[in-house]
């Protein structure tokens, strides 16, 4: 029996020992993680400010300065990285070399004249998927030719019942929804005094400034894509009050929204608690029972400063701290920057309820002119996407201080290449 209670005792200790090495190891872990998240803060906050260009700045020196600063701002090292992982192949060796030497070329040159490898073509991808600051958020799906996405409306109750009874069948709707295909191209110009750059600068710039544009372009398209030559986006679905024409019987039901999920807070709900009040309640239209998947709180940059500034407060220490940084408070979900959306409006949802197809064929090749004058030359990408709100009662628009959502004044870059066509 002595010897029992001595063996018990033993593992007793163990035990306990065993508790406070994971309790320690814990700690470390959550120091370590709050150590990261302040200094991925500091590395965002620095992003963000601007240096102001010095008077009598020539536009050369403007150009060396903005690709500087160009430098500083983005994480730039993986996808150079990956540039300078490939740079040892012989066609992307070949293809440096005649991109530098049509680089500044005072003549037109054609298309074919220089041709990316396709081994390359997957790093303007990635860096379109890094830039994009909604892609990461939604339904990302690479397809050939036109789609259909199937599509699961509310998952319903299952059913209680005697242990030997039989079960009763579950009503699963299903609907689908037919994606298409529209192009979205970008053009990069490159400064003519790129070419004294090594091969990995040179290809690592050009790769970012295309996959950057490109971004751009699908983060508007999917907040304010009018569906037409392009996605459709959550704002303009928000905000029909008709059923498009067209609908075949296997779409998914129309549901007018205009009302439900889109809300204007009055400017005397927008200050303090009451402003993220009225935020929760508008929010509470937004169904989730469609699918999991994190919220994204899309807005301009002041519309963020203003929703921190009314999230002020003291902390213990008597220091002004705000409630939010890039969270939405009590909601949860990031907070996503983008300057084309008007100050004072607030897109949020799920973000798995959209639907973006992506396709093959990306293509990028040097322009058939240089730009004379400003001693450049343009290189184009061209993607092919399409997308919708598969589930727009996912997704809510909110305007603050009066102002009310619309598509009013958002425009795209213009297709004056294919006007009257």
């Amino acid at each position: 029996m002595d010897a029992f209670e001595a063996e018990r005792a033993e593992n007793t200790q163990a035990i306990s020992e065993l508790e406070n090495q994971i309790e320690t190891l814990e700690a470390e872990l959550t120091a370590e993680e709050t150590t990261q998240r302040a200094a991925q803060e500091a590395a965002q906050r620095a992003a963000r400010q601007v240096e102001p260009t010095p008077a009598g700045t020539t536009n050369d020196q403007r150009s060396v300065n903005t690709m500087a600063h160009t430098n500083r701002m983005i994480p730039r090292m993986s996808l150079r990285d990956r540039v300078c992982n490939l740079s040892t192949r012989e066609d992307v060796r070949e293809f440096a070399v005649r991109l530098r030497g049509l680089i500044g070329q005072k003549r037109a040159v054609t298309n074919g004249a220089v041709t990316i490898p396709e081994i390359m073509l997957p790093l303007i991808r990635e860096e379109v998927n890094e830039a994009s600051k909604l892609l990461k958020h939604i339904n990302l799906q690479a397809v050939r030719g036109t789609a259909r996405q199937t599509i699961m409306g509310t998952i319903p109750e299952a059913v209680w019942t005697e242990m030997c009874a039989k079960l009763n069948e579950l009503d699963l709707t299903f609907n689908d929804a037919e994606i298409d295909g529209y192009k979205v191209g970008a053009f990069a110009a490159i400064c003519n005094a790129l070419r004294e750059d090594n091969d990995v600068e040179l290809m690592t710039q050009i790769l970012y400034a295309l996959a950057h544009a490109e971004a751009q372009a699908v983060d508007k398209a999917i907040i304010y894509g009018t569906g037409t030559k392009m996605p459709k986006g959550i704002v303009p679905r928000l905000l029909e009050t008709e059923a498009p024409s067209g609908a075949r019987a296997t779409d998914r039901p129309w549901v007018d929204l205009h009302t439900t999920n889109v809300t204007s807070i009055t400017a005397a709900n927008s200050t303090g608690i009451k402003l993220f009040q009225s935020i929760m309640k508008a929010y509470g239209a937004a169904r989730k029972s469609y699918g999991e998947g994190g919220k994204f709180w899309a807005m301009s940059e002041k519309t963020h400063m203003t929703l921190m500034s009314e999230a002020l407060n003291f902390n213990a220490a008597g220091a002004v701290v705000s409630g939010m940084n890039d969270a939405m408070p009590v909601l949860g979900g990031t907070v996503e920057e983008l300057d084309f959306i008007p100050d004072n409006i607030i897109i949020a949802g799920h973000g798995v309820n959209y639907l973006m197809a992506e396709r093959a064929g990306r293509n990028v090749a040097l322009s058939e002119e240089a730009r004379f004058i400003e001693d450049q030359t343009v290189i184009k990408s061209t993607a092919r996407y399409d997308g919708l709100p598969v589930i727009p009662e996912a997704f809510v628009a909110i305007g603050i201080n009066g102002a009310t959502p619309s598509t009013s004044g958002i425009t795209f870059a213009a297709d004056t290449a294919n006007e009257g066509d």
